[in-house]
């Protein structure tokens, strides 16, 4: 009891910390919301004047009270789930904004962690169990070898050799232009066509840390002195690998599955980026680039609480993986 105290404590203090560098990071970044507007109009030709500035702060709710005001404002705003306007989707609240985009995200970066790690974990498994052998060597180089590709890279050239060049998946996108989002076979199935390049990339370029990293478990676990004791009685070799040693070896990488599946929720940057793909990168990506205080503030409020949800759930389910921990 004390133990999950003491992680709930740490748990509201984090997520305190969080909040407030949420409000005060984007404020510190050069520039402005209305700046990043007032540029766009200059570069088509329009003439920027007071009157225009001000027409463009009042249309995009810039505040101008003092930063305590707008840090009370902002506190009370998250209690009751109010995020305000964004100033590069107008039209949209910016709840309304990321619950467009997050089911995407949550589809694509989801199912593809899970593969990864199920993958992964398997071959890291079989080649630390035949460490020294072909079997061993040629996992490794493999992991190694795709390892070293960054995803964006790897990205574009299953984009230009098998879209571009080829034309067997689709350029860009999450669904086709025109299709309407649904539940419909047709369009899951227009969606599966246009997240098989991005899902292959993002599963390639995380399969080596899974693999590497049980492999190197698997190896710390076989010379304990239970797995000897094992052998000694004359065990079969895959009952001693998969309940024994495989069992202890992977509650490392649980820990550190827990923490993918938190991070989750914030997408990945560059590989949306490279397929135009309709998730939480993307969005990140454009409120960046707008200066979009509202909706940046909103989204990273949601990655790192997603984060601290899932170290706190792992770190809870380790005591049952674990005992030790206790201590």
């Amino acid at each position: 009891m004390r133990y999950v105290l003491r992680k709930a404590g740490l748990f509201v203090l984090t997520l305190w910390a969080a909040i407030t560098l949420n409000f005060v990071l984007p404020r510190l970044m050069p520039g402005s919301p209305v700046d990043a507007a007032l540029g766009k109009l200059a570069a088509a030709g329009v003439p920027i004047t007071n009157a225009e500035r001000n027409a463009i702060e009042i249309q995009l709710g810039v505040p101008h009270a003092g930063l305590v005001s707008q840090y009370g404002d902002y506190l009370r705003n998250i209690v009751l789930l109010r995020f305000g306007t964004s100033y590069s989707f107008p039209t949209e609240t910016v709840a309304g904004t990321i619950g467009r985009a997050l089911p995407w995200t949550l589809v694509l970066v989801g199912v593809t962690t899970i593969l990864a790690f199920v993958i992964g974990t398997l071959l890291g498994v079989y080649a630390g169990w035949r460490r020294g052998q072909p079997a061993d060597s040629s996992i490794t180089v493999g992991a190694t070898f795709f390892g070293a590709f960054p995803p964006f890279w790897l990205g574009l050239l299953l984009l230009y050799f098998l879209s571009f060049k080829l034309g067997w998946f689709p350029i860009k996108g999450g669904y086709s232009p025109g299709a309407s989002p649904n539940l419909s076979l047709s369009f899951l199935g227009d969606a599966l066509e246009h997240s098989v390049l991005p899902a292959a990339t993002l599963v390639v370029t995380t399969l080596s840390g899974w693999v590497f990293g049980m492999r190197n478990n698997m190896i710390n676990t076989l010379g304990e002195d239970y797995v000897t004791f094992a052998e000694a009685n004359g065990l079969r070799g895959r009952t001693i690998a998969l309940l024994y040693a495989a069992r202890n070896a992977l509650l490392p990488n649980v820990t550190a599955f827990g923490l993918s599946l938190g991070a989750v929720v914030g997408g990945a940057v560059l590989v949306e980026g490279v397929f135009s793909y309709p998730g939480i990168g993307g969005l990140l990506f454009t409120a960046v680039i707008n200066h979009d205080y509202p909706l940046m503030q909103a989204l990273f409020l949601v990655i790192t609480l997603s984060m601290l949800v899932a170290i706190f759930v792992v770190d809870l389910l380790y005591v049952r993986l674990d005992p030790r921990v206790r201590r």
